[in-house]
């Protein structure tokens, strides 16, 4: 078995996504946490990324991982050339590629077939179920992301997904052996998302949502379950229903507060000063800001659909339950009426989180994919 520490792992970006936008959004730190502690393990990570010469600014804050950006703006065709030539360098060199989601997999898989390089298709959500929602199920969107998940997915050596339900879509949808496919979860930093140290007065009542404020998220159903009930609606994070949620908050007397792109150092702070988590979402993957709520011990109410249902365990460690305002309702009435079931919910949320969600834990799982790989490229070249 190749020793990892004779490998490197390049990893290719979403598309259009750079180490600036991920800054901006407030999710370096969360995003770059696993690599940094995967590096030591390894012969080196690279990061290619769609982002401009901005982007090698964060060079001395990712020391020891080497930083590929579209410096000159190329054109897609010619930055593909211009990282065949670069990644060509390392070629006599154990390599393992990787995606950080499905779009921009193009790329990478044109670049490991030309390498002669194994290939892992991470996908924390599938591109092609957001276009079913968001386009419809028969649209050309939808249709497009399903066959450009195909041929990744047919090309890739692994295949890299955050939930058992992906997994067995994955399978049944593509027609993927099962060895080829692999469920790593999402991570959480559990020691920064954990619970606060002092309790929570009980008022005022604060129910917190983070993530993007569109559609997919229902937070105009969210607002309207709060007409006439006395809490604060925090929301952390941008998006086009801004303004919609602020005039639907006005019409209905719900207090809300915009706070805007949070830095991911500062998001346990909210969070442990909140009373309930809630994510009403129509469509998910894994959704990071769910999973550190519940790290942070946290009562969690989440749409009650399929790839929630294998995180969120109704009455268990969380609440599911339906999209509607009236349902969204329910299940908040239910939780700020009951002090002692929000306090053994949050119990059990963090209980979870320790024990499925660990960035240790996620690390081992990493490294063992790459075992596989890295043994199966030194069997293949002993042929």
């Amino acid at each position: 078995m190749r020793d990892l520490k004779q490998v490197r792992l390049v990893l290719f970006f979403t598309q259009n996504m750079s180490l600036l936008a991920w800054e901006r959004g407030g999710l370096f730190e969360r995003e770059v946490a696993l690599y940094r502690r995967l590096l030591p393990h390894l012969g080196g990570i690279t990061f290619v990324t769609y982002g401009d010469a901005r982007d090698l600014t964060f060079a001395s804050r990712l020391e020891g991982i080497e930083i590929i950006c579209n410096r000159w703006k190329l054109s897609l065709f010619w930055y593909q050339h211009y990282l065949a030539y670069v990644l060509g360098k390392h070629k006599q060199h154990p390599i393992i590629m990787k995606t950080n989601q499905v779009r921009g997999g193009e790329l990478s898989l044109a670049l490991a077939r030309r390498l002669g390089k194994p290939l892992i298709a991470r996908c924390g959500f599938l591109f092609s179920d957001h276009m079913k929602w968001s386009a419809g199920q028969d649209s050309f969107l939808a249709r497009q992301a399903s066959a450009m998940e195909a041929t990744l997915f047919a090309g890739a050596n692994r295949v890299v997904v955050t939930t058992e339900a992906m997994r067995q879509m994955i399978k049944e949808d593509y027609g993927l052996g099962e060895e080829r496919v692999r469920v790593i979860p999402n991570y959480v930093d559990t020691e920064l998302f954990a619970p606060g140290v002092t309790p929570l007065p009980p008022f005022p009542v604060r129910i917190i949502f983070a993530g993007r404020l569109e559609p997919q998220k229902n937070i105009l159903a969210l607002v309207e379950a709060l007409a006439g009930l006395e809490v604060e609606l925090w929301l952390v994070g941008t998006g086009t229903l801004r303004d919609a949620i602020d005039d639907l908050a006005r019409l209905h007397g719900v207090a809300v507060r915009f706070f805007g792109v949070v830095p991911h150092l500062e998001l346990p702070g909210l969070l442990q000063q909140a009373t309930l988590f809630v994510l009403p979402s129509h469509w998910e993957g894994h959704p990071k800001t769910l999973l550190e709520a519940m790290s942070c011990g946290m009562p969690v109410i989440a749409g009650e659909i399929p790839a929630l249902r294998g995180v969120v365990h109704h009455r268990d460690n969380g609440v599911l339950c339906g999209h509607t305002p009236e349902a969204i309702r329910g299940a908040v009435m239910e939780l700020l009426g009951h002090a002692e079931l929000r306090e053994q919910l949050g119990k059990r949320a963090r209980h979870y989180a320790l024990e499925h969600l660990t960035i240790q834990g996620i690390i081992e799982q990493e490294l063992a994919v790459l075992r596989e790989l890295a043994r199966s490229e030194a069997d293949s070249n002993k042929k």
